[in-house]
């Protein structure tokens, strides 16, 4: 069974992502300290709230280390997509860099944050695999990255401009939605997600 470690550094939603990561058949570890992580196959940064809040508990958790050597496939999911980048607009955040670019405010959304449903303009990376392209996945974001290249685009989405909603860099992969609350096309990605670290 392939071993995924979600990674607790207190500001995440970590109930929903460990149940619906284990529904499509992951061992699901969640990792408060380092070391929890070790034996894992893949790894999860989830993130809820701002960027500098999100690498603040990264590094109080001891994090930051373990994570920027990590080898193997890793999903970050909202925030923890934010944070994959070199910086953000919000808190003047320091992240890290794993992807080229920075994280600002979406500038032509008609309301913010972007609450809701919305569709995701796919290309054939295996993240969204046996995934139709009528599929819609759950928003909840006031920011977003700006890669300074696009080939590390996989999905654009649209709210009053189109903006990055997946990357990928490496075995980095990063959703600015919440595969964990988008149904059986969320399950699918992180089935997909498994199926990487496997």
């Amino acid at each position: 069974m392939t071993t995924i470690a979600v990674i607790d550094h207190g500001a995440g939603n970590l109930v929903s992502i460990a149940q619906s990561l284990a529904r499509v058949g992951a061992d699901v570890i969640v990792a408060s300290e380092p070391s929890d992580i070790a034996k894992a196959d893949g790894l999860v940064l989830p993130g809820v709230g701002t960027t500098g809040g999100v690498m603040h508990g990264i590094d109080e958790a001891g994090f930051r280390p373990a994570i920027t050597q990590w080898d193997r496939p890793l999903l970050g999911i909202c925030v923890g997509l934010q944070v994959l980048f070199e910086s953000s607009h919000e808190d003047d955040a320091k992240c890290f860099g794993f992807v080229p670019g920075s994280v600002e405010r979406l500038r032509d959304a008609p309301r913010l944050p972007h609450i809701g449903w919305n569709d995701v303009s796919m290309n054939h990376d295996p993240l969204f695999a046996d995934i139709g392209p009528e599929a819609t996945f759950y928003f909840v974001h006031s920011y977003a990255p700006r890669p300074s290249t696009s080939d590390t685009v996989i999905g654009t989405s649209t709210y009053g401009e189109t903006f990055v909603s997946a990357v990928r860099s490496g075995r980095r992969v990063g959703t600015q939605f919440h595969p964990e609350r988008s149904g059986n096309n969320g399950l699918q990605l992180l089935a997909n997600f498994v199926a990487m670290a496997a």
